[in-house]
């Protein structure tokens, strides 16, 4: 793939870009999404300058209206709830950890022009007999209609870098794609040993085809750990959660371009045992900001 863009570069001319904007891609299930309530926000995350995003349209496997989208200036509603058209923008009442996230990489990049694309879908799985009516994030799956959530993602970066002027200032941009987010496990962790002891390949195969469809090899990737609030008559609400949380160590140790945030152990829940609290997600946005600029220093500074 690396070799067919070199060889477009070499036949057509070389556009000169006026301006670089870096690119975070945002994935997973509803704790990606988001739970918070916009209401809880402190004032410094209600607006943004110089951030920007492009959140897909989440549907089930087999629909074709997945990852239509918008680029609009990053404010608080991209959480549940959520809705576009690709014309219209409908903003909830309810925010993930995008907020503090684009916060920190404000700060972290001073001067610098943020995008996120954004695709995350309630209760997906990777594997495919985890999917349940949530949705299945393995690209092989046919499914209904031959459509899965990982078609629905690329659709969405499809659609989001299409657009070669995302600020609308009417200078073309240099996108830079600067990392890959994923906050997801918990639909595999609800079923069998054997859909949790395979969690571990899947998510190395996804995140790696990311990566490639970014056509960046080894960009850096930063995982959410599960948690589990106990709630629930059985005091455990994933069944197979500890598996699923080796096999996300099990990623982050083993590759050398990725990390976990492991805070959400401590966070409370909200209104259900599922999703965490406002501050929950706060906290896991600067998390994954900050881990995410651990990686990209010594990424960048690669010869």
């Amino acid at each position: 793939m690396r070799n067919k863009a070199f060889f477009l570069l070499l036949i057509f001319p070389v556009v000169l870009y006026s301006q670089k904007i870096r690119v975070f891609i945002l994935a997973g299930q509803s704790n990606m999404n988001g739970f918070g309530y916009n209401k809880d926000l402190p004032e410094d995350l209600k607006t943004f300058k110089d951030v920007y995003i492009f959140q897909g349209s989440s549907v089930p496997d087999g629909d074709s209206g997945g990852g239509r989208g918008k680029w609009d200036v990053l404010r608080p509603g991209n959480g549940t709830g959520f809705k576009t058209d690709g014309k219209t923008n409908t903003l909830s009442d309810r925010f993930g950890p995008e907020l503090s996230f684009a916060k920190k990489m404000k700060e972290l990049f001073p001067g610098e022009k943020i995008a996120l694309i954004k695709y995350a879908r309630e209760g997906t799985s990777i594997d495919s007999l985890a999917a349940a009516g949530f949705g299945c994030w393995d690209a092989d799956f046919e499914g209904k209609n031959g459509l899965n959530q990982y078609d629905h993602f690329i659709k969405t970066l499809k659609n989001a870098l299409s657009e070669t002027d995302i600020d609308k200032d009417g200078k073309k941009d240099e996108i830079i794609p600067s990392g890959i987010v994923w906050m997801q496990g918990e639909g595999d962790a609800s079923y069998t040993e054997e859909i949790a002891g395979r969690y571990y390949m899947h998510l190395k195969t996804l995140m790696n085809q990311m990566r490639a469809a970014l056509l960046t090899d080894d960009l850096p990737v930063v995982i959410g750990k599960i948690s589990d609030s106990g709630k629930n008559e059985a005091g455990k609400v994933w069944p197979m959660g500890e598996l699923v949380q080796y096999a996300q160590e099990k990623f982050a140790s083993t590759d050398r371009h990725a990390a976990i945030v492991r805070t959400t152990k401590k966070y409370n829940y909200g209104n259900d045992p599922w999703h965490y609290d406002s501050a929950g997600y706060i906290d896991l946005g600067k998390n994954f900001a900050e881990e995410l600029h651990r990686l990209l220093i010594s990424f960048e500074q690669r010869p």
